[in-house]
């Protein structure tokens, strides 16, 4: 289990391929499909050794139990850091703040990336009330960007920049 940082209440690790069953019933969960892009198992096990991209699982401290998940895309070269995808268990327990405010920190302190950026869905309030509380920039909307089985979906961009990210902590 390789560890890649903590939260107050969170181990955040490397996923493991024995984990990704639990990756896709997070995804599948009805609170989450809506919102997000469903993986197989074959593509999950791909990006665990793909070297741009890190899955990551979210587990309390106190049970070990893993309550969540990312995706992250590494573009090196540009020095950006994509958050392909995101998924929470445990809703309104303020782990989404704590985790998204621990992914800012790994990925601007630790990765040395210069932009964090993901895209959003219009009807996931919840997703983009959280990143516009935590400063995130509302870059724009790609109209009708994905074909879901609910129709086509406009996807709606939010980045931070590495400056913002520092102006911020220094307040």
């Amino acid at each position: 289990m390789k560890i890649l940082f903590d939260t107050e209440r969170l181990i955040i690790t490397a996923a493991a391929e024995s984990e990704i069953p639990e990756i896709i019933a997070l995804e599948e969960h009805p609170d989450n499909r809506n919102y997000l892009w469903i993986g197989t198992y074959e593509e999950h096990k791909a990006e665990i050794t793909d070297p741009n991209h890190i899955l990551c699982v979210f587990k309390e401290k106190a049970t070990s139990k893993i309550i969540g998940y990312a995706l992250i895309r590494l573009h090196p070269s540009s020095h950006v850091l994509e958050l392909r995808r995101i998924a929470i268990d445990k809703k309104g327990s303020g782990y989404g703040t704590e985790i998204m405010k621990s992914l800012f920190e790994y990925a601007f302190k630790t990765l040395n990336i210069n932009r964090f950026w993901l895209d959003v869905y219009p009807d996931n309030h919840i997703g983009i009330k959280l990143y516009e509380k935590l400063g995130m920039h509302k870059d724009g909307i790609l109209r009708q960007n994905y074909l879901s089985d609910r129709g086509y979906l406009d996807q709606i961009i939010y980045s931070i920049l590495r400056s913002e990210y520092d102006s911020k902590q220094d307040n």
